[in-house]
């Protein structure tokens, strides 16, 4: 057993750890179907399409086999591949880009016959990059919606059942469109409870529209939607088609957070999961973390330091101030702020996909001296908070985690250090 390095250099270890285990390099051994008589078509969309349709092109075509295909990856996530073209879209909000990319695959789904085999690659992101509108929905109709959408603090499995009530590709729509050729999907889960329907929004996923359920939804977080657009979402339905073929599960968050865990007993630490599938706002799942922290700190229960409390799934943020960042740094600065001055308790949280919201960072980290720094720099974190700007306040004292595009994506992932 090695000795455990820094608290920085073992929130960050365990991170990496996370991020080795949501690759999908050799994940598709073992998991490859039989070869069709006539053609292979790879289609995919996701932050980390183009990593998959690299790995998936390394296992298919070893032993001389063939394939070809279009994905869509967010700008910067894309990988070299020798077959399967990649185009880059924008993420968050779709861009013309995303569409014409969107219009593209359905085209080659379209283009299947029965002797033909569809391998189909879908990992967050999905959604706002296979932007296909549905008949009489506009771009910038959807783009306005899925704006709002994410300023609301709706979930993502919220935001999911709305993007699929606008789309003309996703919730079952493209594996009708390749219907009848055999149908293949390979998952990595970005959603809390690993739905196959919500993750990208299900694009081979069968799944009965309802409108009205949808609507629901906007009117909740009192979203404005025009008079065409629930028009057209009213007649955008259809039922679930066939059974959406062979899915297989490649990464999840739950698998990062067991590589995490072994990391961490490498160590010599203590590892406990806290849970896969934590939603909510940020602020409030930052105050349970903290003071499940301080059990630890102070009783040693429900486990005795050295320890790691390892968690994911996906929080969300109420954007009211004018800030920088996304939910990760929202949530570390609400815990840092709950937790106070113990120098027993560090903490990192960061997205999975490199990015955190609206910056170029995977998130933060702090320890018991981010307080003296915040004086000496004249920060001041209570006030970053308020105004959903933690990424500045984290910015300013050096406590950025920059990964740059992971091209995998497990949504949330947050490591709780308490030493003895």
């Amino acid at each position: 057993m090695s000795a455990p390095p820094a608290d920085s250099a073992i929130l960050l270890g365990l991170f990496e750890a996370a991020l080795k285990a949501a690759l999908p390099d050799g994940k598709f051994e073992g998991r490859l179907p039989s070869r069709p008589k006539g053609r292979t078509i790879v289609l995919g969309a996701g932050k980390a399409s183009a990593r998959m349709a690299a790995a998936f092109e390394e296992a298919w075509c070893r032993d001389g086999g063939s394939c070809e295909g279009l994905v869509v990856t967010r700008y910067g996530h894309g990988a070299p591949t020798r077959f399967v073209a990649v185009i880059e879209a924008a993420h968050p909000v779709p861009d013309q880009a995303g569409v014409d990319a969107a219009r593209r695959i359905l085209t080659l789904a379209q283009s299947a016959t029965a002797d033909d085999l569809v391998i189909c690659l879908i990992s967050g992101g999905a959604s706002a990059l296979l932007a296909l509108p549905a008949d009489g929905i506009t771009l910038e109709d959807k783009r306005a919606i899925n704006r709002a959408l994410l300023r609301s603090g709706a979930p993502i499995g919220e935001m999911n059942a709305v993007r699929k009530s606008l789309s003309a590709i996703k919730g079952g729509r493209l594996a009708a469109a390749a219907f009848p050729a055999k149908l293949v999907t390979y998952l990595i889960s970005d959603v809390p409870g690993d739905d196959p329907a919500s993750i990208g929004s299900g694009p081979t996923i069968p799944d009965p529209s309802d409108p009205d359920a949808a609507l629901a939804i906007l009117r909740r977080y009192d979203i404005p939607v025009p008079d065409h657009v629930a028009a057209s979402i009213r007649a955008n339905t259809h039922s679930a088609v066939g059974g959406g073929g062979v899915v297989h599960m490649i990464a999840t968050p739950k698998m990062s957070l067991d590589a995490a865990a072994a990391r961490a007993r490498e160590w010599g630490i203590a590892p406990m999961i806290l849970g896969d599938a934590i939603e909510g706002e940020a602020r409030e799942v930052a105050r349970v973390l903290a003071g499940i922290a301080r059990s630890v700190a102070a009783h040693g229960a429900p486990l005795a330091p050295p320890c790691v409390l390892l968690s994911g799934g996906e929080t969300t943020v109420t954007v009211r101030g004018t800030g920088r960042g996304g939910r990760n740094a929202e949530l570390l600065l609400a815990l840092a702020l709950a937790i106070g001055r113990d120098n027993r308790i560090s903490a990192l949280a960061c997205d999975t996909d490199g990015i955190d919201g609206s910056e170029t960072n995977a998130g933060a980290w702090f320890d018991a001296a981010l307080f003296d720094d915040a004086v000496r720099h004249r920060i001041d974190l209570a006030a970053h908070l308020e105004n959903n700007d933690a990424y500045s306040a984290f910015d300013a004292l050096n406590r950025l985690v920059v990964t740059g595009p992971t091209l995998t994506n497990v949504n949330d992932f947050r490591c709780i250090l308490i030493r003895s």
